[in-house]
């Protein structure tokens, strides 16, 4: 992870190669925010050093202030450091903001060995912020490119004052965020069921949680019918991982559950050849659950969270389960396997029951689950559904705060009609085409324990940029919802939730 501090001292004096400012709209006489130049924001020592040119020169180079826009500038020796960056922080930057403009800005330099972030940031909050964003858009995957490319900035300076736990919290976050997008990015080959649930032994490892691992043959025994229906067809077997932190002084309980499909063909119901070339992401949901339990485990809420990865490898071949199966999930409720590529919702139906047994508080899923997401919600937005219109908007909040973009759904009762089967307790898809996304929801409502509160996080589109980087957000895995799941369990701790 690059190194990160914080200084006070003046940024046209520092020893660094680039400095990132912020820049906001040009405020004119009616106060509509349009003008002929950009405001520097927080940057009066280095417009003096500069000159007093800085706003022109950064209008000259077509920089408005516009959130996202990131603007280069050659000092020319006027200050140690050989370029500014302005990044656009929009009229009102909040926190979110922030780090969305001070990612964009590292993600410009890399290559660049210091860095100083001079944007405005006088509150931990705002610290914080600034620090997270910095690092989360200083990632790169580079595992497995031969090839010269720009090394991620080596070290980075937060321009602000106060002391070190802002940047504490921001530096775990960040890892835990990277751990997620790593595992995201991960070719299937190198990341079967047996390699993601050994990634959990290691996180247990060097965190101190306790982790539990069954096997191909301990699902079998152990009667998760979901699991290992859906891993029976491929020659890597399921896996279901179950960690758990402790607080001593815990009065309640958070169950974090995550689909993890290693990779997804569709099995026997097989995806169309476009459809299939990003599914090494479908393990998402329990990737983020694991980056979470790694920042919760270092941060240590008074709350007591067990995560649970529901892992297969979704393949056709001739033990695969067919359509028209019948699969017993862990506890004893009927499936029929109407389609073979509605498998997600199998392995988290295994695992939302067996959470029951640890006696939550509140019950929290994350899986890349439906197409329909994307469909009803675009790339970026979260669908958020619960059991209890409370929960559900308390998750949306913390979403929020956590800076990730999600939009409360509901889960109308009719829709349940359509999974009815005719020969098991429930059908795997509806006969129903639409509302899909809402579909699945109400499927996995079924297998929630009784009186227990339960949200439910669909991440198909948020887990993975097929686009061009933007923000802090990289090209690929992106680490979706880990964040999230940190904020939960913190609010599930504070009595918010």
């Amino acid at each position: 992870m690059t190194s990160i501090s914080l200084d006070s001292a003046d940024p046209a004096v520092l020893d660094v190669d680039a400095i990132i400012i912020g820049v906001a709209p040009a405020a004119s006489g009616d106060g509509s925010g349009t003008g002929t130049e950009p405001r520097p924001r927080d940057a009066a020592d280095l417009d003096r050093a500069l000159g007093g040119r800085l706003a022109a020169a950064l209008a000259a180079l077509g920089a408005t202030g516009k959130a996202g826009e990131v603007t280069k500038l050659p000092t020319l020796g006027a200050v140690p450091a050989a370029v500014v960056v302005a990044v656009g922080l929009g009229e009102s930057p909040d926190a979110e903001g922030l780090r969305r403009a001070a990612g964009a800005g590292v993600r410009a330099l890399a290559g660049t060995g210091r860095v100083a972030v001079a944007l405005p940031a006088s509150s931990a909050e705002e610290v914080e912020a600034v620090a997270l964003g910095a690092l989360l858009g200083n990632y790169s995957f580079g595992t497995y490119r031969t090839g010269e490319r720009k090394e991620p900035v080596a070290e980075i300076t937060v321009l602000a004052g106060g002391d070190d736990a802002p940047l504490d919290r921001a530096r775990t976050l960040a890892e835990s965020v990277a751990l997620v997008r790593d595992l995201v990015n991960t070719p299937p080959s190198d990341l079967v069921p047996e390699d993601l649930a050994g990634h959990a032994e290691a996180v247990a490892a060097e965190t101190g949680l306790a982790i539990e691992v069954l096997d191909e043959k301990a699902l079998v025994e152990g009667g998760y019918g979901g699991i290992a229906g859906v891993g029976q067809g491929s020659v890597n077997p399921p896996r279901l991982v179950r960690l758990a932190y402790s607080h001593p002084e815990a009065a309640k309980t958070l169950a974090l559950v995550g689909k993890g499909i290693t990779f997804d063909s569709g099995g026997l119901s097989l995806k169309p050849a476009e459809a299939m070339d990003w599914m090494k992401s479908d393990m998402g949901g329990a990737a983020a659950v694991l980056g979470a339990m790694r920042a919760i485990a270092r941060l240590a809420p008074k709350v007591n969270v067990v995560g649970y990865l529901a892992i297969a490898e979704n393949m056709p071949s001739g033990t695969a389960q067919r359509p028209s199966d019948v699969l017993r999930i862990y506890g004893g409720k009927t499936v029929e396997v109407l389609n073979t590529d509605a498998e997600g919702r199998l392995v988290l139906a295994d695992a939302l029951v067996r959470s029951g047994e640890d006696s939550p508080d509140l019950i929290v899923d994350v899986a890349t689950l439906t197409g329909a997401q994307l469909v009803a919600l675009g790339t970026r937005t979260t669908g958020v559904m619960a059991n209890d219109d409370g929960v559900r908007e308390k998750v949306v909040a913390a979403a929020g705060r956590a800076g990730e973009q999600s939009w409360g759904m509901p889960l109308p009762a009719e829709l349940r009609k359509g999974l009815d089967s005719a020969v098991a307790d429930i059908a795997n898809i509806s006969g129903e085409r639409w509302g899909g996304m809402l579909v699945a929801g109400v499927f996995l409502q079924e297998f929630v324990p009784d009186g227990v509160r339960w949200a439910h996080l669909d991440i198909a589109g948020p887990a993975f940029n097929k686009g061009e980087p933007y923000g802090y957000t990289p090209k690929g895995g992106t680490g979706a919802a880990a964040r999230t799941l940190v904020q939960i369990a913190e609010d599930l701790a504070a009595g918010i939730l």
